[in-house]
């Protein structure tokens, strides 16, 4: 069973750093597409490499739920914290390195998303491993605040707040351009 856990968390991290890779461009690839928009990066914010590393997470998580839900009764909840680790993670690699440097590099803003996501599934296979955060009531909450989630990330691409980690570092705007 371990094994098995393993390959499937392997299996997520290669996910989601493919699909969020990809995400990163469709915007532009779509030609500014509105549905595109909701789930890709629409520009070169924080918040929106956020966004492409919580879709493919949410996807995988899904998927990964119908397949091993039965076996992992703590799934909703344990997802739910190596997410937001992943999630917090980001700006926090980001910030306090550009911080530190004063400037920034472009193959270490890359390289943030991928510790992000790998950082993320090792916190996801130890906490399913250990069968913590488990009680019946927790799982349901935790579902619904992963579409919570998903629903904000949405609603920020359109209506983003005027705050730095929605500011494009580039062009200074937020949101969609």
């Amino acid at each position: 069973m371990r094994k098995r856990l393993f390959f499937w968390e392997a299996g997520g991290f290669l996910f989601v750093s493919a699909v969020g890779t990809l995400l990163h461009f469709l915007y532009d690839w779509t030609g500014g597409s509105t549905l595109a928009a909701a789930f890709s990066g629409v520009n070169e914010s924080t918040w929106e490499h956020m966004k492409i590393f919580f879709f493919p997470m949410f996807l995988w998580s899904l998927v990964q739920l119908c397949i091993l839900g039965r076996n992992y009764p703590n799934f909703p909840a344990v997802r739910l914290v190596s997410t937001l680790t992943g999630l917090l993670l980001i700006p926090v690699l980001f910030y306090t390195y550009g911080g530190v440097l004063g400037y920034l590099v472009d193959w270490v803003n890359i390289s943030i998303f991928f510790v992000a996501a790998l950082i993320a599934f090792w916190v996801d296979f130890r906490l399913l491993r250990r069968g913590r955060l488990n009680a019946p009531w927790l799982q349901l909450v935790t579902f619904a605040l992963m579409w919570a989630l998903a629903f904000v990330f949405v609603w920020c691409t359109f209506h983003p707040p005027q705050l730095g980690l929605w500011r494009d570092p580039i062009t200074g705007l937020t949101g969609i351009q």
